[in-house]
């Protein structure tokens, strides 16, 4: 989906500015399309480096979404270009997406009956509005114990293939999903309240009904 546009639809919120998002996700795109704004996709296509002994998590995201920011943007300098990187972390260990059905299982048991964080990482980068800025939202996900044959049945559906952690709680993977303690949307991988939050603070964005400058 590389330099596919996405025009204007009912939300809120319109663009200021030139935007771009830095991710192939359909996810992240949905929900940036959700506010209303037009946006072009250019995703980045670094390969992701394993974290740096002792990076904690929150570093780890905010290095991953900060490497996709600069990578676009320096095809793009005259953009805003925002740039999301979404992992799970269970007792300190981070998990990315599978790299095999037989990952995504291990993964998935690990996760059942306990509950951990959902951590994405947020970059923002626009020369216009002289801005550089990094933030992060945290969000704690409680799962239900399921036996191995039913997360080996969900392994099979093929979702789990690209989502951190193994499993979409927008998609066949909700019912493994017992509580969500802060943001929802962080959990799907683009904290929106966060993001339209910070566009808004550096006038990226303005309300529909408002007149261009």
């Amino acid at each position: 989906m590389s330099g596919s546009s996405f025009l204007d639809y009912q939300g809120p919120f319109r663009a200021a500015v030139d935007i771009i998002l830095a991710s192939a996700s359909p996810r992240r795109q949905a929900l940036l399309t959700s506010l209303g704004i037009s946006f072009q996709v250019i995703p980045a296509l670094f390969k992701e480096p394993a974290p740096v002994t002792g990076q904690s998590p929150e570093d780890y995201a905010l290095s991953l979404a900060r490497y996709k920011a600069l990578e676009v943007a320096d095809k793009k300098p005259a953009a805003l270009v925002i740039a999301a990187d979404t992992i799970v972390v269970l007792e300190g260990t981070i998990m990315g997406k599978p790299c095999s059905d037989a990952h995504a299982l291990e993964m998935l048991k690990k996760l059942s009956g306990n509950t951990h964080r959902v951590i994405t990482g947020v970059h923002i980068k626009s020369p216009v509005q002289k801005t550089d800025r990094s933030f992060f939202c945290q969000t704690l996900v409680e799962m239900v114990p399921a036996s191995d044959d039913i997360l080996e049945e969900y392994v099979r559906t093929g979702e789990p293939a690209d989502k951190a952690g193994a499993y979409a709680i927008q998609g066949l993977g909700g019912f493994l999903i017992r509580s969500v303690n802060g943001s929802y949307t962080n959990v799907v991988g683009f904290p929106l309240a966060e993001v339209w939050t910070a566009l808004l603070e550096i006038n990226a964005l303005r309300l529909s009904g408002e007149k261009p400058l």
